[in-house]
């Protein structure tokens, strides 16, 4: 999936984050970290076609901000075992609570 190994990287992580409080152009972000401004570049190029990063053009700058609907295919893989881990909780506590009562 994209989404993950788009968020795989710590520093595009933290770039994502960041965006998740407003919008924010490469100069800020590269300001805000400790990388150079064409690394900052391609981490959001990344997070562009992973579909978690959208872009709005003003003047010269392009301001990046969170494209809510990029984390879909995230949440869609948490909600698939969560129904498992669900099953497998009540399982457990059905097992805790037998050896409880023994």
């Amino acid at each position: 999936m994209d989404v993950f190994r788009a968020l795989a990287d710590p520093t595009r992580r933290a770039v994502f984050e960041h965006l998740t409080r407003g919008e924010a152009t490469v100069s800020e972000l590269t300001r805000r970290f400790d990388v150079s401004q064409p690394a900052i570049s391609q981490h959001l190029r990344t997070l562009k076609a992973s579909g978690l990063v959208a872009e709005r053009r003003a003047g010269r700058f392009t301001h990046y901000r969170v494209e809510p609907a990029g984390l879909r295919p995230l949440v869609d893989w948490i909600e698939h075992y969560q129904a498992f881990w669900l099953g497998r909780m009540k399982k457990l506590k059905a097992l805790l609570e037998e050896m409880e009562d023994d």
